[in-house]
């Protein structure tokens, strides 16, 4: 499977699975938040090796795709190469630029304590990291993932304050019976988004960010299209867990973004409900394609002809 990750974040799974992860998931902690000790000590010469093999071969893949804001987020940050991050340098480091900081969970989590940590900025990541000889694939998120690709982006203002917005959200949504579309939004965005900047669309989006096939193909590959975001297409549009995504959505600056943040979901909810949901191939008439793809890589993994 070309894909890295089947899943990229608690809380994102389609509506048939976007209930709460029950204990069987991950082992239960005796914390109430689900947070354990980083244990960093316990990384052995192996985990880091691991890490300085995927940082590395990341960091050289993403020049020249990477937004400008994950590169300062980087270079802003206790991390390198050298070793798996220390959580609470990190925490030091985000606390003094957003007010985050990054807490260690041992795996996948409810949605209700995936959402309360982040409503009050606490990111939950991973604590292990995959085994050396699954580089390029695991169920579910690691350190690597968890930290490589969100933690950068934390240190922007208007994305710390949006992952927070959607916390809140989430919170809301999911009391609503809605949780299924707003996931949807975070998909789209925090994990597989991508922004139009003055040298072309940048990658901001974790799961992109962390993937060293989905990295190059949502940029270069002509299968996938490649749409403007709306708010509403979006939330009624189907995405792929198993695989690289069909369709990227594009913003074209942090701060649409900001408003998604600022505004009243609940007329939204009300719209999109019981509306025709859109697959994730799909164009629609009034979406703002930036580019149309040929579909060619997903037609050709169904054993589908372009002729057909």
């Amino acid at each position: 499977m070309p894909h890295d990750m089947k899943q990229a974040s608690p809380g994102l799974q389609p509506a048939s699975q976007a209930g709460e992860h029950d204990a069987d998931t991950a082992a239960r902690p005796e914390r109430s938040d689900w947070t354990i000790d980083q244990g960093w000590k316990n990384y052995t010469a192996q985990d880091h090796a691991v890490w300085k093999t995927l940082f590395e071969r990341q960091t050289q893949l993403l020049l020249g795709r990477a937004c400008d804001q994950f590169v300062d987020g980087m270079q802003h940050l206790p991390i390198t190469a050298a070793q798996i991050p220390d959580f609470e340098a990190l925490s030091d480091a985000l606390m003094q630029r957003t007010g985050w900081q990054v807490v260690a969970v041992p795996g996948l989590v409810p949605d209700a304590v995936f959402f309360e940590h982040l409503a009050n900025r606490r990111f939950p990541a991973g604590n292990f990291i995959r085994d050396p000889k699954n580089l390029d694939y695991l169920e579910e998120p690691d350190v690597f993932h968890d930290v490589f690709g969100h933690v950068p982006m934390l240190m922007n203002p208007v994305i710390a304050d949006y992952i927070q917005a959607y916390g809140a959200g989430g919170l809301r949504a999911q009391s609503l019976g809605v949780l299924d579309k707003l996931a949807r939004v975070y998909w789209y965005t925090v994990e597989f988004g991508l922004v139009r900047q003055p040298q072309g669309l940048r990658i901001y989006g974790a799961g992109i960010a962390s993937s060293r096939t989905e990295s190059v193909f949502a940029l270069d590959d002509a299968s996938p299209h490649r749409i403007g975001f709306a708010l509403e297409r979006v939330m009624r549009t189907r995405y792929r867990i198993d695989d690289f995504q069909e369709t990227y959505f594009v913003i074209g600056a942090f701060d649409e973004l900001l408003e998604l943040a600022s505004i009243d979901f609940g007329p939204v909810y009300q719209d999109v409900i019981g509306a025709p949901e859109f697959e994730p191939s799909e164009i629609r008439v009034d979406d703002h394609v930036l580019s149309r793809g040929t579909g060619a890589y997903h037609r050709g993994k169904r054993g589908v002809s372009a002729a057909s």
